[in-house]
């Protein structure tokens, strides 16, 4: 058992790789604030109790003036430097200089000393007042222990030395120029308990001592986390780690620590001590399980190959997953739509001979390079180039990349025996990557597919699952309208149960849980190990979806569009004047409305009636019989003219109490509107 010391004492001396030390509060309570906010949690060190100290870290160096009593903290970092003070006290031998003060030249100096009185070794005699620097340590033939020395004489010539260990005389420690750093002094345990005074003070300072302030961090008897304080609380400790080697600390491990645990160590069970805060990663119904003080079966730990997959923005917004590759539902692959030149560019890089339908008309932009494109081409991806643009005024080309595809168009039937024509249906053309469009893939199976089957081909890929996975209680897949699996990933997994339910398992994503738990005595809640069903889906959140590509993707960015050409001067049309803008906005307006009083469906079908003859302008058109009826039933009264109705002299009265000084067109049009809608 250990001297009783102070805490701050024992600390400062303790070698570090001697940890772990188990010692015993011996003298006082200590309770203080502070602690709580250091560790989260409650500290309380009382007499008797047992601490494991298991690591240290230096915060920082009291500094204490001897003459004064004053104290102050250095960073560690502090960049002045001490001059060592040597001691008063006389060392009566030579091996009393080996036993307290460090053997050879090192890092943090050499011992050099003097003797007040003349030496005689041998044949040799040593003078009085010489200085003597120690070297190393030797053992004679005859197995006396022996210090080589080095002695520094006139002209600055030296010379070594063998002093026995048992010279006996009255030596004193010789003051040294040499300044020392503050990380130099902690690092030596000689240095770390003597007195120093400032360099830039010289013999003028007052002595100071420093002492290390570690941040120690410890495992307390029936305490099941880690718990840290600083070195300077004011308790006297004892060493009694030889006494207590058989104790029993819980140990806790992070889900990190867990995951490095060799496979004998499962299954075991395991109790959470600090569950993970927060719900920013995961929507599945195990998450509100891990509660603090929980009791959970933990079966095994390996790396799994999981997919990320997520749904098109529907009326719940995105939902995302991670899908184990053990996932046993089946799935029809749907055709994947694009809504660029790019898209089609990535994922015809990674499924070659790509073919897509194209579902919207693009209008020809020759400046651009741009080809136009009808609803029903079919287009076959082959490759990619490089091709010269219309340059600029300067007459200078543009290199632009461009994705050539074959065009195929649907032909009638009458022609599909013309080889000519048929030849003249397939041509190849160059779309620029910054062409935006509206393409569908075109799919030539209909199977249903394992996820294995799918992932081992090139994602990203859209299905669709048709039959559920049988060993879910619920499968979470089942009944989305679309589903994109987008890459695979490895993660290490720890497959885990509740003990009410040992054989329903869940998987923990080591990375994306921070968690500790601690390994318990407690039995195993089965006496045959039972047939495990795991659940291969989880629902993860937008954030676990963003932060998994911030950690391992690269988005790469599309082209981007080339500038506009600019129209040379004679091509810029003139600007109209204010009244002839709001005169042309007017005339589009009416001019729209009578576009929209057409008769029936034929709008935009065929063209309009030819005029009347002149000499029946005047007459009302003839009345034709309707059918199955006889002409004398058919017989009513013509259309007459009818007064306009109260809302066209409504809108006719608001356009002529406008303040615009031009004159309103809607009276030219007004009688044919009104006849025409009547």
């Amino acid at each position: 058992m250990g001297d009783l010391q102070a805490l701050r004492v024992f600390i400062s001396c303790l070698d570090q790789q001697s940890l772990p030390r188990i010692l015993q509060v011996c003298s006082g309570v200590y309770f203080q604030g502070s602690i709580y906010e250091l560790s989260g949690s409650e500290v309380c060190l009382s007499t008797g109790d047992l601490v494991k100290v298991i690591g240290l870290e230096l915060l920082s160096v009291s500094c204490e003036e001897i003459d004064t009593g004053a104290s102050f903290e250095l960073p560690t970092g502090y960049s002045g430097h001490f001059s060592l003070v040597a001691e008063d006290l006389p060392y009566n031998t030579i091996e009393e200089i080996v036993g307290l003060c460090p053997v050879g030249v090192d890092a943090c100096g050499s011992f050099t000393f003097i003797c007040q009185n003349e030496l005689t070794i041998d044949t040799f005699t040593l003078p009085a007042g010489k200085q003597l620097t120690l070297l190393s340590m030797e053992v004679a033939r005859n197995g006396e222990r022996l210090a080589r020395c080095q002695m520094v004489g006139q002209n600055m010539a030296s010379a070594e030395i063998l002093l026995p260990l048992t010279l006996r005389g009255e030596f004193y420690e010789c003051q040294s120029d040499r300044g020392y750093s503050l990380q130099e002094i902690m690092s030596s345990s000689r240095l770390s308990c003597r007195q120093f005074r400032n360099t830039a003070e010289k013999n003028s300072g007052s002595l100071l001592i420093f002492s290390p302030v570690y941040e120690i961090s410890a495992i307390m008897h029936m305490r099941k986390n880690v718990v840290k304080f600083p070195s300077s609380l004011e308790v006297d400790v004892q060493d009694v780690t030889e006494q207590y080697q058989d104790l029993v600390f819980i140990t806790p491990f992070s889900m990190t620590e867990v995951a490095s645990q060799p496979p004998e160590s499962f299954p075991t069970m395991a109790e959470i001590l600090d569950g993970p805060e927060g719900n920013q990663f995961f929507n599945c119904s195990w998450f509100q399980e891990l509660q603090r003080g929980r009791q959970v079966v933990l079966h095994a730990c390996a790396p799994t190959t999981m997919i990320l997959a997520s749904t098109p923005k529907g009326r719940k917004g995105k939902q995302y997953f991670i899908i184990s590759g053990g996932y046993g539902g089946r799935m029809r692959r749907r055709a994947r739509e694009f809504g660029s030149v790019y898209e089609l560019y990535l994922a015809s890089s990674q499924s070659p001979g790509l073919k897509v339908s194209v579902t919207r008309h693009c209008e020809e932009v020759e400046e651009e390079g741009m080809p136009a494109l009808s609803v029903g081409e079919q287009l076959e991806v082959l490759r990619i180039t490089l091709m010269d643009r219309l340059g600029d005024k300067s007459g200078a080309a543009q290199k632009v990349e461009c994705l050539i595809c074959k065009r195929t168009t649907e032909v009638d039937d009458e022609d599909e025996n013309d080889e000519d024509e048929e030849e003249e249906d397939r041509e190849e053309i160059a779309l620029p990557l910054f062409m935006t469009g509206h393409f569908v893939e075109k799919l030539s199976d209909n199977k249903k597919y394992k996820l294995t089957d799918l992932i081992s081909s090139s994602l990203p890929l859209d299905v669709k699952v048709v039959t559920r996975d049988k060993d879910l209680e619920k499968d979470p897949l089942m009944g989305l309208p679309a589903l994109k699996l987008e890459e695979t990933f490895t993660e290490n997994m720890v497959l885990t149960s509740l003990p009410t339910q040992p054989d329903w398992c869940f998987a923990l994503p080591v990375r994306w849980l921070q968690m500790s738990l601690c390994f318990t005595s407690d039995h195993l809640p089965w006496s045959e190990s039972p047939e495990r069903h795991v659940e291969t889906v989880t629902e993860v959140t937008e954030k676990f979806y963003y932060e998994y590509h911030k950690l391992v993707s690269k988005t790469e960015e599309p082209p981007p569009r080339p500038p506009k050409r600019k129209p040379s001067s004679s091509e810029v049309p003139k600007r109209p004047s204010k009244s002839e803008s709001k005169s042309t906005k007017l005339r589009s307006a009416v001019t729209k409305q009578l576009d929209n009083l057409s008769l029936g469906e034929t709008k935009g079908k065929r063209a309009p009636a030819p005029p009347p003859p002149e000499d029946t302008l005047d007459q009302p058109p003839p009345l034709l019989p309707r059918k199955g009826s006889s002409i004398a039933e058919s017989v009513s009264v013509h259309n007459t003219y009818v007064k306009s109705p109260t809302v066209a002299h409504k809108s006719a009265k608001r356009l002529s109490d406008s303040d615009h000084d031009y004159e309103s067109i809607e009276d030219a049009f007004k009688n044919p509107h009104e006849s025409l809608f009547y």
